[in-house]
């Protein structure tokens, strides 16, 4: 029995290695764009989930390279942003820059060490985010909870502002030149493509 055991925990290792490796890309920039965002007129989408109101704060799209996929099941916000995506665009979507950087994700922050900058530190800050993903249905949900690292992704949805009962709030930056606490993008999903 106990070698059953064995051969199906080996077997789920294996399986969970598998699916959650990381995507090789070639060198160069494989995405150019920076993400867009538009203003909202003055009739506002209708968000809801889990008891939460969602204010969407203008229209948001992009398409980059996954750097950090972290799922969450326990802080506050994991009921509504179960999954946070590192995403980069510009130089931080090139294999070539990315090899020279290390990258992880921790209590809904994205963080980089470099022994050495392969390109300005600005460029590091202003073309890669941390974003906080709450989906819009679960579709989209468990193709999130699919996304690895290494592949292109395109996002369509908006920024939004997110209020409980209880008076907590959680609010998505709306600029690509901040860093540190705050500065994460909080994402209502509507579309999700892996490119």
């Amino acid at each position: 029995m106990w070698r059953w055991i064995f051969i199906a925990l080996l077997a789920l290792g294996a399986w969970h290695f598998w699916t959650t490796r990381e995507v090789a890309q070639p060198a160069g920039i494989l995405v150019a764009a920076a993400p867009a965002q538009l203003q909202i007129g003055e009739v506002r989408p209708r968000l809801s989930k889990a008891g939460y109101r969602i204010t969407a704060l203008q229209r948001f799209s992009l398409a980059a390279r996954v750097l950090g996929a972290e799922r969450y099941r326990f802080d506050r916000g994991a009921e509504l942003a179960p999954v946070d995506l590192a995403l980069g665009w510009g130089p931080m979507s090139d294999t070539a820059v990315l090899e020279q950087i290390d990258i992880s994700q921790s209590n809904r922050f994205y963080l980089w060490r470099v022994a050495q900058l392969p390109i300005p530190r600005h460029d590091i800050e202003a073309n890669s985010a941390n974003m906080h993903m709450i989906p819009a249905d679960t579709i989209i949900e468990d193709t999130l909870k699919g996304v690895r690292v290494g592949q292109v992704v395109r996002i369509s949805g908006y920024l939004v502002e997110v209020a409980g009962a209880d008076g907590w709030r959680w609010r998505s930056s709306l600029t690509r030149d901040d860093t540190g606490n705050g500065a994460c993008e909080l994402v209502w999903v509507e579309s999700l493509q892996v490119l």
